[in-house]
Parts: C-alpha cells; sequence; structure tokens
C-alpha cells in the first residue's frame, strides 16, 4: 500500500495563495455542501486550502471536522491531482451530512475535479 501525506508542501498557506484561487478560477466542482475551485500552479505538485465559516458552521468542533474529513479525502487522491492549487469552500448545510456522507461527496468531487483538471491541461 502506499504512503500518502500531507505535508507543508501540500496546503495554501498564505492570504495571497488564497487569493491566486479565487481570482478567476478555470475549473470547478460544485455541489450543494462544498464548492472545489482549481487553478494551475508553478507546482508540479497539488495544494489544497479550506474554508468552513461560523456563519456555515457555528461550533468549532464541527468546523474542524469538516477540515479535517476534507483534508483526509483528499491526502488519499492528491496523486490524481497534479499542478492545481484547490480550494474547497463549505456551504450552507454542510453540517447536515454524517461523517460518511461527507466522505463520499469528497470522493465524487475529487473524481470530478481531477477530470476536469485533466481536460484544462489538455485544452
Amino acid at each position: 500500500m502506499s504512503q500518502y501525506a500531507y505535508p507543508r508542501e501540500l496546503r495554501l498557506l498564505t492570504p495571497a495563495h488564497f487569493q491566486f484561487v479565487f481570482n478567476q478560477p478555470p475549473v470547478k466542482a460544485v455541489s450543494q455542501h462544498l464548492t472545489l475551485l482549481a487553478k494551475p500552479n508553478q507546482c508540479s505538485h497539488p495544494r489544497l486550502g479550506v474554508t468552513v465559516s461560523k456563519r456555515n458552521a457555528r461550533l468549532a468542533v464541527q468546523r474542524n471536522q469538516i477540515k479535517r474529513i476534507i483534508r483526509e479525502t483528499y491526502r488519499l487522491q492528491q496523486h490524481k491531482l497534479a499542478g492545481f492549487d484547490i480550494i474547497v469552500i463549505a456551504k450552507l448545510g454542510v453540517t447536515e451530512l454524517d461523517n460518511e456522507a461527507l466522505r463520499e461527496l469528497c470522493n465524487y468531487l475529487w473524481r470530478k475535479l481531477s477530470k476536469r483538471c485533466k481536460q484544462y491541461s489538455s485544452a
């Protein structure tokens, strides 16, 4: 079994990194509860940023759990997403999903985003 890590290099760390993706992202994957935005970067690996606002998940415990699940699914799917900066935005109602449903939704969106990133790169 392959080992996938989530080191510092695979994260969007500064507001400038986030703003880079927010400005005209060419690739998107959207669902009722999550939105994924992606933009090609200069690295050979993907980088992830996650935003869960207080408005969408009141309790810090809920926000942290949502972020933890998103990061874990990303960690397992990162090899399919080379060279893109990705931001995951949680929407209102994301707290209504149980952990397994959120995992399935994330996995579905990662597959969808991966396909769209490959199409964008080849065009």
